[in-house]
């Protein structure tokens, strides 16, 4: 007796299903918004649905890739899948400025043939469009915080309920003042905001798949640090990347003076490293005195090396 199931409670079974649950009503409000797009002649409506649907696709493709992503390291991805992750926030992102791109030049062309608009049809699917938004922002918001994957799926929903909020205004300005021109500019708003955020987030994303040396890591800090470890000589080949989103990783020589010294050296090494969030190092050993080990190469040119 007392045994409880702690799995019903496990938070990224529950981050999935929250997922799952806002691709749904995502798929579902796309064919409203179409639908009142075609009746009213709203190209801003047009415009939010389209984007509507990319925001459910982003939903489905960031909850396949947290899935691949749990998958062990094997032989074929000796490091995991995590990466998968990141590379589904680089769809999402590329999918996002293409969006904006596309919508700026629908808009342009709305200011060169204005068309007929029903203000109350773009108004009332709007309103349903912004509370669904809404309700999608909030179910992704706590994992978008330590994600590039969920946060790409979020800015999708952030800017569709930005847009909708054009897409309201613009109704209104069409029942008051008869004015047109709204809609195409709502759409050119909602476009240049996609845009911004689609620029300003993808270049972390691919600085992260080119290997680039994690946010707030200075390699002349690490390397000045771990010289004054007692016992290194000198610190250099040094390499620090991210193997993913929350784990650095380090590759370096190391010049010891003793190969007696080489277990406190490293011990220290990897402590002091840690405190850089650098969990994954590999040093490789190399004594400025060649001494006899049963674990290190043979001398060459004075100096015996070994890998840790």
């Amino acid at each position: 007796m007392g045994h409880k199931h702690h799995s019903h409670d496990d938070p990224s079974k529950m981050g999935e299903r929250r997922l799952l649950l806002a691709v749904g009503v995502n798929v579902l409000l796309t064919l409203v918004q179409v639908v009142g797009g075609i009746v009213s002649g709203s190209l801003s409506l047009m415009a939010d649905a389209l984007h509507n649907f990319s925001d459910a696709a982003s939903l489905l493709i960031a909850l396949v890739a947290i899935r691949v992503g749990r998958n062990p390291p094997d032989q074929f991805k000796t490091f995991g899948y995590k990466r998968a992750e990141t590379i589904a926030a680089l769809i999402n992102l590329t999918t996002l400025i293409m969006i904006g791109l596309y919508l700026c030049y629908e808009a342009i062309m709305r200011f060169i043939t204005p068309e007929p608009i029903t203000g109350w049809t773009v108004i009332m699917v709007a309103a349903v469009a912004l509370i669904v938004d809404v309700v999608t922002a909030l179910l992704t918001y706590s994992q978008s915080k330590n994600s590039m994957n969920i946060k790409a799926a979020f800015l999708h929903n952030v800017t569709d309920a930005l847009a909708s909020v054009g897409v309201i205004l613009a109704g209104t300005f069409i029942l008051l003042f008869n004015w047109l021109w709204t809609d195409a500019a709502v759409t050119l708003l909602i476009s240049g905001y996609v845009l911004y955020y689609g620029f300003k987030e993808i270049p972390k994303v691919i600085h992260l798949l080119m290997e680039g040396t994690p946010e707030g890591i200075k390699i002349d800090m690490v390397i000045s640090a771990m010289e004054e470890i007692e016992g290194v000589v000198n610190i250099h080949h040094v390499h620090v990347w991210q193997l993913d989103e929350h784990r650095n990783a380090l590759e370096a020589h190391v010049l010891i003076s003793s190969v007696a010294s080489i277990e406190n050296v490293k011990a220290a090494l990897k402590g002091m490293l840690h405190s850089y969030a650098i969990t994954h190092s590999t040093l490789e050993f190399e004594f400025s005195e060649c001494e006899k080990s049963d674990d290190c190469s043979p001398c060459v040119n004075g100096n015996r090396s070994c890998q840790d």
